[in-house]
């Protein structure tokens, strides 16, 4: 193996969030394969009045065994220059950016071009996200901007490596599975997990997870518990995570329905150390997104060993396979609510469960490392 000197740009601690927890442990994983690795992190990341939560910053402690370089402004062009100056005269053999937004494309873009100008590194995008959720009028100009100063790409669902394929059909690229989240501690058992949370043991449980926004489909699954066929089960929904969006729209339907007996809402960021308790107190994860690329909620559920209810949009399908570790349903109430009834009328938790942790190990680091090298 000839050890290679990587870069990864990105967020990483002290920011919180999918994207950092990823990249410190895409860093971590190249470093124990013998490689060299640092994460080029914001030193401003968003400007307060952009960013839709609370904070943009972790509880965590530091990492100690990663190196991170908060140096890069999304907002200052002197400093991408400046940045990517710097970052050129580092010899790295390659540089990864981490290209999840059209508003970060004209730092990344400029970054690259600096390095590829200065130095021999390759440069490889991992793309979360081509086509946003939301979408701006500069999303075009922007994205082709970046990806233009690109060498590969690498693409987490099938539906952004077809969109990778289309703007840039010239360059190579490939498609690997988000690997699965292995960093949040080990599988309690759900009465201990539903003791932490200070729920009732003797209650069942799905789990709506992460920064909640439009495109993920809430309102949909409230809409599912205020049918009959779900009140009669004796189950709850959690709710776990920061408002993004509808916090008001959410809370006012909760109290409309008359659902604030069936419904957990713990609104706030959750901490790192209490995740496996959300996954490991739950029944099954519902994912009612109205679109999505791929998501690292199910590479959670995986590694806690949760089955998965998922709409049939993006990338979420490719990884959860119909009534072997969950569902793939259309985007509709009505096939949500038959879902889970048929889950729990039929009892297929347990199936699902020795399922999941059986297509746990499809999705390695190592696989990812490997085909990030392969370019």
């Amino acid at each position: 193996m000839i050890k290679k000197k990587i870069l990864i740009v990105g967020p990483a601690w002290p920011l919180r969030g999918g994207l950092a927890t990823y990249n410190e442990r895409l860093c971590r994983e190249f470093n124990a394969q013998g490689h060299v690795c640092q994460i080029l992190s914001f030193s401003l990341q968003y400007p307060s009045f952009l960013f839709p939560g609370k904070t943009q910053f972790s509880t965590d402690p530091k990492p100690n065994d990663i190196e991170i370089l908060p140096q890069l402004n999304s907002m200052n062009p002197l400093n991408w220059l400046s940045v990517g100056n710097s970052m050129a005269n580092r010899g790295y053999d390659v540089v990864i950016f981490r290209y999840w937004m059209s508003f970060m494309a004209p730092a990344f873009g400029t970054i690259a071009r600096k390095i590829k100008n200065k130095s021999s590194a390759k440069i490889l995008a991992i793309t979360d996200n081509i086509i946003p959720h939301e979408k701006k009028f500069f999303d075009s100009v922007f994205t082709n901007y970046f990806l233009n100063s690109c060498d590969g790409f690498l693409s987490m669902s099938r539906a952004v490596y077809e969109q990778v394929s289309q703007l840039q059909p010239n360059k190579p690229r490939a498609y690997v599975p988000h690997p699965m989240y292995d960093m949040f501690g080990e599988k309690l058992l759900k009465t201990k997990a539903k003791e932490e949370l200070e729920l009732d043991i003797n209650t069942n449980y799905l789990l709506f997870f992460g920064f909640i926004r439009k495109y993920k489909g809430l309102e949909l699954l409230l809409k599912v518990m205020t049918y009959k066929s779900i009140r009669d089960l004796n189950i709850k929904l959690i709710i776990a995570g920061e408002f993004y969006e509808l916090e008001n729209e959410t809370k006012s339907f909760i109290d409309e329905n008359h659902l604030n007996e069936n419904v957990v809402l713990h609104n706030h960021f959750i901490d790192s150390s209490k995740v496996k308790e959300y996954f490991c107190a739950s029944d099954m994860v519902v994912q009612p997104y109205i679109t999505a690329t791929q998501s690292g909620i199910t590479q959670i559920a995986y590694h806690f060993g949760t089955p998965m209810l998922v709409t049939n949009v993006g990338g979420l399908a490719e990884i959860v396979e119909h009534h072997k570790v969950g569902y793939v349903v259309d985007v509709d109430s009505e096939k949500i609510a038959s879902a889970i009834v048929d889950f729990y009328s039929n009892n297929k938790e347990e199936v699902f469960r020795e399922n999941v942790f059986k297509e746990a190990e499809k999705f390695s680091w190592q696989n990812l490392v490997d085909t990030i090298l392969s370019f």
